[in-house]
């Protein structure tokens, strides 16, 4: 018998890339990796506090014994993370909230209910690898507009227009960006919001590094401007250094009768799965409210290891990077011989030490992307082996 598949499961990778196939062969071997770009912050010495966490779910146990599930989330925790909003100066009432297992799914639901096959969303370039895997599970088309690395990497609002076509369904915009740590300014923000009310496209706008700013008062969020509608996604993985509790959110925002209709299609789909685990729910009131001190320290401590890690990199003769303005991640400009693929495994055969190519991420030549936010004391030597191995490259 011979068993048929989807077109969909034909379009899945038989492997690994080249530089994970490496980094995989060196482990099997007993040899160190240092991962120099992992951004989760529980692997990197970065906790919420283990006893504050443990009380919160045991009363959070007690009540959601009962179930009673809601699509949209259960109503207590909506309304604390309206209160979230309230306290960044943006009114989002909890009912244009809904509660998802993680942005990635959150992205999902945006795709479905905004695009139908072949549609196109335009998404910022440099990107992220993860939204080619989204779009072909929803059957829609990423294409792309450019930061600008010489502004900073400003939004280039002429690249957006010239890439919208009659498919064009939607616009994202990641604030704080990945990987590059840009921070769209309000003027940016306000440049993209008119191009989707001139166009009426939404705006999905991605927020989830925007608690770590650097130098910075206040996050720009396009939910404050005259976009017709603006989904804004977040939660508690990089938030709160909780990325298993597996708790996001989107935030719905602009015209009415657009977001009526969009909350009801966001409502349907999330019925049909109910994926978001009831304990989880009733621990965000209190994740939220109980967790400021350790959010102000972690913001702190985040800041710090930026600055450090900027530290060595700006010292070094065959780098540069612009400064990221926010999340974790930084977009190092390599002056090299080598593309970016033979650096970053020249780099790992040397050192031990895992970065990214540029190119994961459409990256012009040549380009490494790693994390600031290693642990002080690995990541710092590490870091300095990278920087080494990068001045001795051709």
């Amino acid at each position: 018998m011979v068993v048929r598949f989807s077109h969909l499961a034909s379009t899945f990778p038989a492997q690994t890339n080249t530089l994970y196939r490496e980094r995989d062969q060196r482990l099997s071997q007993g040899l160190p990796v240092i991962d120099l770009v992992s951004g989760n912050v529980t692997e990197q010495g970065i906790v919420f506090p283990p006893d504050l966490l443990h009380d919160i779910l045991s009363d959070a146990v007690r009540r959601a014994q009962r179930y009673q599930p809601n699509p949209l989330g259960q109503l207590p925790a909506r309304e604390a993370i309206s209160g979230y909003y309230r306290g960044h100066g943006v009114d989002v009432p909890a009912a244009q909230i809904v509660l998802t297992p993680g942005t990635s799914l959150a992205y999902w639901y945006a795709f479905s209910v905004f695009c139908d096959p072949s549609n196109e969303v335009l998404a910022p370039r440099p990107s992220y690898p993860l939204f080619d895997e989204l779009a072909n599970l929803a059957r829609v088309r990423m294409t792309s507009y450019r930061l600008d690395e010489a502004r900073g990497w400003a939004v280039d609002v002429d690249s957006l227009i010239a890439a919208m076509t009659d498919r064009t369904r939607a616009i994202i915009l990641i604030s704080p960006h990945n990987p590059t740590g840009a921070v769209a300014s309000a003027e940016e923000i306000e440049a993209i919001a008119a191009v989707a009310a001139d166009r009426e496209l939404p705006i999905i706008a991605d927020e989830v590094f925007g608690e770590f700013l650097f130098g910075l008062d206040r996050l720009p969020r396009p939910a404050v401007t005259r976009a017709p509608l603006v989904v804004t996604l977040n939660g508690f993985s990089k938030a709160m250094a909780l990325p298993g509790m597996k708790l996001g959110w989107m935030a719905l925002s602009g015209e009415a009768p657009a977001v009526t209709r969009v909350l009801a299609a966001f409502e349907r789909i999330s019925d049909a799965f109910l994926p978001v685990n009831e304990i989880v729910q009733a621990a965000v009131p209190r994740i939220l409210s109980d967790s400021r001190t350790f959010t102000d320290q972690y913001r702190k401590e985040i800041a710090a290891r930026r600055d450090e890690y900027l530290g060595i990199i700006t010292r070094s003769a065959r780098a540069s990077v612009i400064p990221p303005a926010g999340g974790f991640y930084a977009a190092l400009r390599v002056n090299t011989a080598w593309d970016d693929e033979t650096l970053a495994l020249h780099i790992l055969r040397t050192t031990g030490c895992l970065v990214h190519p540029g190119f994961f991420y459409d990256l012009d030549p040549t380009h490494l992307v790693l994390s600031v936010v290693s642990a002080p004391d690995a990541g710092r030597e590490a870091l300095l082996r990278v920087m080494a191995a990068i001045d001795a490259a051709p």
